[in-house]
């Protein structure tokens, strides 16, 4: 609970705003954000979910209450994001600000993954192998070599000046400011991950930027994040039998805030995803055992874990063997449809047939063994006192090598595994990939069941904030979809803008509906060929790549020339150019995916008009929401209203969400879908969105002659 001083805290930070910050202006929403969000991290355990539209001032709100509540506690305040944007904008300069107007002091930290740093052991090895022994195997034949091929004149001047400014000092190996472009190769040779990684015993340990970021973040009172990182932390078991606080501080040490928190339930369910490629997995055991057999040779060990390296090799041989039988077995059950592309086949809730089960199961056995014997001898490595370079690169690969053991075991674990009774089943399904071979995958279908066990009955308290957390100030979908305590704030705020004034929804009459590709395809072209204004700047937005290319080549070639399309650049370098032409008074018009909906600011002149082209449903063939929605529909529940259409409904609000950022924008939302008006759920749609100004057409409009 909040105590006097808190409040008195709170208060004092957000007067000294209101007077201290340039062009702040009042506004009753991030008033009351601010209260909840204290109220909220004030409780043991407290949880929120709060929606704030754009313009509300959410990241000042939580700061100011999220700073004083942690140190009235003594707790630390991790800001976790989905964007780089939004971290940059923290920590460069919403934080500084705060800190700044209000006079107060924190220790700030950007906590990022290991592969967002340089790995000096890595760095070195690669930088002491020239161009004539560009494979580098230090001794332990081509299977060890560091590069995978001669390297390029570009990768060698790369990773000369990486390792010039890393020595000198004049570059601190954050690879985000890395002083010359990387390439992927060299990228992929200076980084490593954390079972490439051997912490305290690596001889660079000291000077390891990435340690020194942790020591940063373990200092630090306020730690942004990406979400990824949160949640690989968060699932991390600790050795007391508890989750989290591994490479982020402990979560009962730690207050939460999850800006775009509407990432939160499909990142979560990513991070329990697992899958299995057969033969590439058969393969890599072959070069596992080269390395096994170069641990036991550069220890000069007998025994490994209580094991001759004969007797191990023979494990990995049977592994393998295994592996084999299972692709036999899943080609023995199932044969493609020739017309496929994209070759899937799904368990129906889950369920796998029994003769995959059986081999899942001794998979899991032998993985696990393996697993267990490989790591014993990595230890041995790691532990030699003068391992030098070749121990270092063995340690590395042996260490991937576990990565990979660990990916296989959780999809065999998956795989082998009954399904609780109360639970939605595992997602379960196999594809092929271009060369025709199997990839076994499984997933959990929904993040309630992960993010209550590791976040809400973990964390000292968290709350969730996004411009979209609800279809409509509903929140059901979202609470049921992240696992939100059933005594958790839910909150939606209005819009600080006039959206009725500054904003309309049109819904022009088109015959035709998004299920007929090729005539929707066509009519979309004539629309945006007659009905946009060529010369402003507009955003156009689809829900396949497809549809996309379609409409470029049905637009008559002097609109083509006034479009950047995604993909034809990089993302940063479109709105660029886009900028460059609405500032130049030419007209831009942006052609983008779903990603353009959600991730692009685009005030004033940028966007005046923003066009969705196809309500955004998911794709129906995605595994873990059929399997889902199948499951709902055993429960006698309908998973298209339930889950379809808020989700839908969130998307397309985050869309509508580009076109007003600030008080002065106004402009026009156009939806090419008349299933908004003909179907029964589009009504529901219409209503839950921001309050626009509506424009529907029911009659076509009289041309003049």
């Amino acid at each position: 609970m909040l105590d006097d001083a808190t409040k008195d805290a709170i208060r004092a930070a957000y007067a000294t705003l209101k007077t201290g910050l340039p062009g702040f202006r009042t506004r009753r929403s991030q008033g009351r954000m601010v209260a909840e969000v204290a109220k909220a991290l004030a409780e043991p355990g407290g949880a929120a979910a709060i929606e704030a539209p754009t313009g509300t001032g959410k990241s000042m709100a939580y700061l100011i209450a999220g700073h004083a509540v942690a140190r009235a506690q003594k707790r630390k305040l991790l800001i976790a994001s989905a964007t780089v944007a939004l971290q940059e904008q923290l920590v460069r300069r919403d934080i500084p600000q705060y800190l700044a107007v209000c006079e107060t002091e924190a220790r700030v930290a950007l906590a990022k993954g290991r592969q967002r740093y340089v790995c000096p052991r890595d760095l070195r090895m690669a930088t002491s192998t020239s161009a004539d022994d560009a494979q580098g195997s230090l001794g332990l034949g081509d299977d060890l070599a560091v590069w995978s091929r001669p390297p390029k004149a570009e990768e060698t001047r790369a990773l000369e000046t990486l390792g010039a400014t890393f020595s000198d000092g004049s570059w601190d190996g954050d690879m985000d400011a890395a002083p010359v472009e990387i390439p992927d190769m060299v990228r992929r040779m200076v980084t490593t991950s954390a079972g490439g990684c051997t912490g305290r015993r690596c001889a660079h340990f000291h000077h390891c930027p990435f340690f020194a970021a942790r020591r940063d973040v373990a200092d630090a009172d306020i730690i942004v994040a990406n979400q990824d990182l949160v949640l690989s932390d968060l699932t991390m078991p600790r050795e007391d039998d508890a989750w989290g606080g591994v490479i982020l501080p402990r979560p009962d040490e730690t207050l939460y805030v999850f800006d775009e928190a509407h990432h939160m339930p499909s990142k979560a369910v990513e991070r329990g995803a697992a899958f299995t490629h057969l033969t590439q997995a058969a393969n890599q055991l072959v070069r596992l055992d080269r390395h096994v057999r170069g641990a036991y040779s550069h220890t000069e060990k007998e025994r490994l874990g209580g094991m001759h390296y004969e007797r191990g090799s023979e494990l990995l041989a049977t592994l393998g063997d295994a592996l084999t039988a299972m692709e036999r077995e899943v080609k023995l059950h199932w044969t493609p449809a020739a017309h496929e592309t994209e070759p899937q086949w799904r368990a129906s809730l889950g369920e796998l047939p029994a003769a995959w089960i059986a081999q899942a199961q001794s998979l899991m056995l032998q993985t696990a063994e393996i697993q267990r014997w490989v790591r014993a001898v990595r230890g041995a490595v790691t532990e030699m006192e003068h391992a030098g370079p070749a121990g270092e690169l063995l340690a590395r690969e042996l260490g991937i090598a576990l990565e990979r053991l660990g990916r296989q075991l959780s999809t065999w674990t998956a795989w082998s595994n009954d399904d609780p009774s109360d639970q939605p089943p595992l997602a379960r399904w196999v594809t092929l990939d271009h060369e025709q071979q199997v990839v076994c995958h499984a997933s959990a279908v929904s993040a309630a069941h992960l993010l209550r066990e590791v976040l809400w009955e973990n964390a000292a308290a968290a709350v969730m904030t996004s411009a979209t957390l609800s279809a409509g100030g509903h929140f059901r979908g979202f609470a049921d979809a992240v696992g939100l305590p059933d005594d958790a704030l839910t909150l939606s705020l209005p819009s600080p803008f006039d959206l009725e004034r500054q904003a309309t929804l049109e819904v022009p009459l088109l015959d035709i509906l998004p299920d007929n590709r090729e005539a929707h395809a066509e009519a979309v072209a004539a629309w945006l060929e007659t009905g946009l204004d060529w010369d402003t700047g507009n955003l156009v937005l689809f829900t396949s790549r497809m549809k996309m290319q379609r409409v470029l080549q049905l637009l008559p070639i002097d609109k083509v020339r006034k479009i950047r399309a995604q993909g034809s650049k990089a993302k940063s370098q479109l709105v660029a150019d886009h900028a460059e032409a609405i500032e130049a008074g030419q007209g831009s018009t942006l052609f983008g995916l779903a990603s353009f909906g959600e991730g692009l600011d685009l005030p004033g002149k940028l966007c005046e008009t923003v066009v969705v082209t196809q309500l955004p449903f998911a794709v129906p063939t995605d595994p873990v929401g059929a399997t889902y929605a199948e499951w709902l529909e055993a429960q006698g529940r309908n998973p298209f209203l339930e889950v379809s259409v808020p989700d839908a409904t969130r998307l397309l609000t985050q869309y509508c969400g580009r076109l007003i950022r600030t008080e002065t924008d106004h402009g026009r939302i156009v939806l090419l879908d008349r299933r908004v008006i003909v179907r029964r759920y589009g009504q529901r749609m219409l209503a839950a969105l921001p309050p626009f100004a509506r424009i529907i057409e029911h009659t076509r409009p009289q041309t003049t002659v």
